[in-house]
């Protein structure tokens, strides 16, 4: 009897103590149905939030100035001839605050026209999604080239729309990347021409006095280095990277 009372005990103290799961709640997380138009469940929210850490730095290198930018100093480094000088994450990392620069008003309105909305239940997160990828499409649109825009629209079988607005993200994003690629290789290649005359002349008089011991690159480098720093080349190279997506 007593043992039987004990265990009548225990279980209420339990019961009180854990409230039972239900269908909708499990360890804390409701799983119900949003009170709100545009209110998400905490684990479709972990989803969308992982999804988006996951996905993060492809977007960043691809749909950014970040792909220029890194494309161009790559390009600088191989012609100075300095090996890993700067490194790729000082490289990295000044394209990246580059790109933090230019990327801050278009972010700061695609928070005020797509999140802001949607965490104050205005709209649903499908006019949300909608909403706050104009100020991206209206950023791409500025860079993409139309050759690159009709290429995925023919490849995906995509109609033409009857203006630009009408073009997707699907589409966009493609089409900005080799857009992108193709300026980044042009700016490149104006960056090495100067420094190759210089190689030029430097391999001209060594073999001219025979000087075969040495390679002419390794002579070469310090002049080049000498002339990017007379001229103060990293202002030149990155005011005229800056000024290149304001014009």
């Amino acid at each position: 009897m007593n043992r039987v009372i004990s265990f009548t005990i225990i279980n209420l103290a339990l019961s009180r103590a854990v409230p039972a799961a239900t269908p909708e709640s499990i360890l804390g997380i409701s799983l119900g149905a949003s009170k709100g138009p545009a209110t998400l469940s905490v684990p479709v929210q972990i989803i969308v939030l992982l999804t988006l850490l996951a996905v993060l730095p492809a977007v960043i290198m691809s749909v950014t100035p970040f792909l220029r930018i890194t494309v161009v100093l790559h390009f600088l480094r191989q012609a100075l001839s300095t090996q890993g000088t700067p490194s790729n994450q000082v490289l990295i990392g000044l394209a990246l605050f580059l790109t933090v620069v230019i990327m801050q008003p278009v972010a700061a309105d695609m928070y005020h026209k797509g999140w802001q909305p949607l965490e104050e239940g205005q709209v649903t997160w499908q006019q949300a999604l909608s909403d706050g990828s104009q100020p991206l499409k209206t950023f791409l649109l500025r860079y993409v080239r139309e050759k690159d825009v009709h290429l995925f629209l023919d490849i995906s079988h995509t109609p033409v729309p009857r203006d630009a607005t009408g073009l997707g993200l699907g589409i966009l994003m493609p089409a900005y990347v080799l857009s992108e690629l193709k300026t980044g290789f042009q700016i490149g290649a104006v960056l090495f021409l100067p420094f190759l005359i210089i190689d030029l002349v430097v391999a001209s008089v060594t073999l001219s006095i025979g000087m075969v011991q040495l390679p002419p690159i390794m002579l070469s480098a310090p002049f080049k280095i000498l002339l990017f720093v007379l001229v103060d080349g990293w202002n030149l190279v990155i005011g005229s990277l800056m000024r290149s997506f304001y014009s």
